[in-house]
């Protein structure tokens, strides 16, 4: 067969994520667009990853950006999951984010099983390019992105929040991530290879004290760290409520900004907290946001839609 026509391999392959067609958006309220599974990356012999891109449903300027990890010890997890308390919520936790007037991308990365660390942060400067690239389509402004993520995505959103620098971030809420991957702790120890510190970093973090500490938030802080609210239940026996602290009591001695809250009572993922509680911390990290993109509190935001209700 001759010709200068394309090959069959060339004619077999998707579109490349940075042009392909956009897929139609679905409305889950009538304020928020969807646009789910949107290949954001073409990593070579793997698959393409993916993004929940939650949109306002009538911008009148380009919306701010939550960048949201999910948790799951680095191991497992859905892009689409903020934590048991919320699954059921109506509105969903996404939906409220982007009525009040910001875009959200609930943003795959590869898990531990699949590629040791730095291929998640990778993936998510990825997602951050690839945010940039299309923003006019899209209608986002990268320029004003909050990382928002819990536990496993908590420590993930803190490590971008503090080495991403083009564009900066505007700010990180962590929920219960941790910040120090090298240091023994009650119930943890980094000379222990079956942890999933160990899964993340390939080996102990104490048989690769660089490469833990690569992976550690409390190693990067410096002075011009974005602000970060931290929050972390008391009685967190995962991961430990100090990682908050520390991290907190850093980036103040740096000179960054940390508003830290610690729930009493609270286990991991908010367990022992009430339904009343977790929606308060999940307005007051909305509020934390909206303040550092659009210069309000969460009572003066004209925008705020209604709290969610948990169904049966």
């Amino acid at each position: 067969m001759t010709g200068t026509g394309p090959t069959p391999q060339e004619s077999i392959a998707a579109p490349h994520p940075d042009e392909a067609a956009l897929p139609p958006p679905a409305f889950p309220t009538p304020e928020v667009r969807l646009l789910r599974g949107v290949p954001y990356a073409e990593p070579e012999g793997t698959r393409p990853p993916e993004l929940d891109l939650w949109l306002p449903g009538r911008p009148n300027e380009p919306a701010p950006l939550v960048l949201f990890l999910h948790g799951g010890a680095w191991q497992r997890g859905r892009r689409d999951d903020m934590g048991v308390h919320t699954r059921n919520w109506s509105p969903g936790p996404f939906a409220r984010i982007a009525a009040a007037g910001f875009a959200v991308a609930c943003v795959d990365y590869r898990l531990s099983g699949e590629a040791t660390f730095p291929a998640q942060l990778d993936d998510l400067r990825c997602a951050l390019r690839w945010l940039g690239l299309r923003s006019a389509q899209l209608g986002v402004d990268t320029a004003r992105t909050v990382a928002w993520g819990e536990s496993a995505g908590g420590h993930l959103a803190a490590l971008l929040a503090l080495t991403h620098a083009d564009p900066p971030l505007a700010g990180a809420v962590v929920w219960y991530g941790p910040s120090d991957l090298g240091t023994a702790r009650e119930g943890y120890s980094p000379h222990d290879p079956r942890t999933p510190e160990a899964r993340l970093l390939g080996s102990a973090p104490a048989a690769d004290p660089e490469r833990a500490r690569a992976a550690s938030p409390v190693a990067h802080v410096h002075a011009g760290a974005p602000p970060f609210l931290l929050v972390h239940g008391e009685q967190d026996t995962v991961v430990a409520c100090s990682h908050s602290t520390e991290l907190a009591a850093s980036l103040e001695a740096n000179g960054a900004r940390a508003e830290l809250r610690t729930v009493p009572d609270t286990e991991h993922v908010w367990l022992g907290a009430s339904a009343a509680v977790v929606d308060d911390i999940f307005e007051h990290s909305l509020g934390f946001a909206e303040r550092l993109v659009f210069g309000t509190s969460p009572r003066e935001a004209a925008h705020r839609p209604p709290r969610s209700t948990t169904e049966p």
